[in-house]
């Protein structure tokens, strides 16, 4: 079976009972160009607990580096994942570790990579500082290879003090069509961009020999991402609270990379039949395309617990006039990744191979999404019938 929500949500797509066997549809088949309404194969497309996901191309392959999203004590390193078609991902662990940064303590959060000149940097948050007296901030990582193995490029946090009130958190890097690498970021409600050198490792400084500039728009929480399509900037955000049901992601869009940014809409927030907690989002572009996408995390409705958050991404759309749509969490999963993540089982054994979902013969059991889909409910058995010739 294919499990689909699209415009009629309907539980009997987010449930499987079997009381014999039970087979789905043919898997998509991969393309160059990935051309998804959303994660045909499933959301959370990777296994574990993450969060605050950044999105690259490398070489033709796509790489997420997320959070690891425990408790601060225990984020302690960072994993990343690639594919080449967005559907099979491949987990490449610990690409950063504490005992890699001498300055890192705890509260490794949200890395943001990029290349440039074939080397590989990836820049990160530690130890959620509170105040100026204490050691953390944004540092940067470099390596040879997207999957590292990365080094502290400074010794030292890149940044490690409070400015214009933005805690040094939740970094993201850009580089414009000219060249120039600008960074973004900022917590507590407050965000701040600044310049990179061309080492991209020091920052440099605006025409009015100013280093931090303050671009924060309305209801800005968190998590800065910058993005640019035909001509014109966009800024993303994270609003509410982390924990929360709440939280979710605005824009704005610019004709200057530093602002001013006036706050457009929001885009991607909580759907109480998927999931809640949406946010911490990046955005891709398919190479050679104007096919986008936003990965972001969420938290499945019966999760309580704040760091039980999954990855996750869905199809980004633009209106004639540059602005965007909001986002629909769609559910979908044809197995064509070979697993079943986001499904629950209870009694029955099953597996998911060949882009099918099988329920081998038992007494019973089901495979539930961690879903409320109210508009219709199904339920049945699936019995095999054995023919006598």
């Amino acid at each position: 079976m294919t499990a689909t929500r699209t415009g009629l949500a309907v539980k009997c797509c987010a449930t499987l009972l079997a009381g014999g066997l039970l087979t789905t549809m043919s898997p998509t088949v991969a393309v160059a160009a990935p051309d998804y309404p959303t994660a045909e194969a499933g959301n959370p497309f990777v296994d574990g607990w993450y969060a605050d996901p950044d999105i690259a191309v490398y070489d033709g392959a796509y790489w997420v580096f997320p959070t690891t999203s425990r408790p601060y004590d225990q984020q302690t390193h960072l994993d990343a994942f690639s594919s080449t078609d967005l559907v099979h991902w491949k987990k490449h662990s610990e690409v950063l570790t504490r005992e890699d940064i001498s300055w890192a303590e705890r509260a490794m959060w949200a890395p943001a990579p990029i290349e440039r000149d074939g080397r590989y940097y990836l820049y990160f948050a530690a130890n959620d500082i509170q105040n100026d007296s204490q050691p953390g901030g944004i540092g940067v990582a470099v390596a040879d290879r997207p999957e590292g193995p990365y080094e502290d490029a400074l010794g030292r946090p890149l940044i490690s003090r409070f400015h214009n009130g933005a805690q040094p958190i939740d970094q993201d890097v850009f580089i414009d069509d000219d060249g120039q690498a600008y960074m973004y970021y900022g917590g507590w409600g407050h965000a701040n961009v600044v310049k990179l050198n061309p080492d991209m490792t020091s920052l440099g400084t605006f025409d009015d020999g100013s280093t931090y500039r303050e671009i924060t728009p309305a209801d800005y929480v968190e998590g800065s991402q910058m993005f640019k399509r035909d001509g014109k900037y966009y800024l993303m955000w994270s609003e509410g609270g982390w924990t929360g049901p709440d939280y979710s992601v605005s824009y704005a869009i610019s004709d200057s990379p530093t602002g001013p940014f006036e706050k457009i809409d929001k885009v991607l927030a909580q759907d109480p039949a998927v999931a809640r907690g949406s946010g911490h989002n990046s955005v891709v572009n398919v190479p050679g395309t104007d096919i986008w996408y936003i990965f972001y995390h969420r938290r499945p409705l019966s999760e309580t617990d704040g760091n039980h958050r999954q990855l996750a991404y869905d199809r980004m759309h633009f209106r004639p006039d540059g602005t965007i749509r909001r986002i629909e969490m769609k559910v979908r999963d044809n197995f064509a990744d070979g697993n079943a993540l986001g499904w629950k089982t209870y009694g029955g054994s099953w597996e998911a191979t060949g882009g099918r979902y099988r329920a081998a013969p038992s007494s019973g059991g089901k495979a539930l999404l961690d879903t409320d889909f109210a508009d219709f409910t199904q339920e049945a058995d699936v019995h095999r019938v054995l023919a006598r010739w």
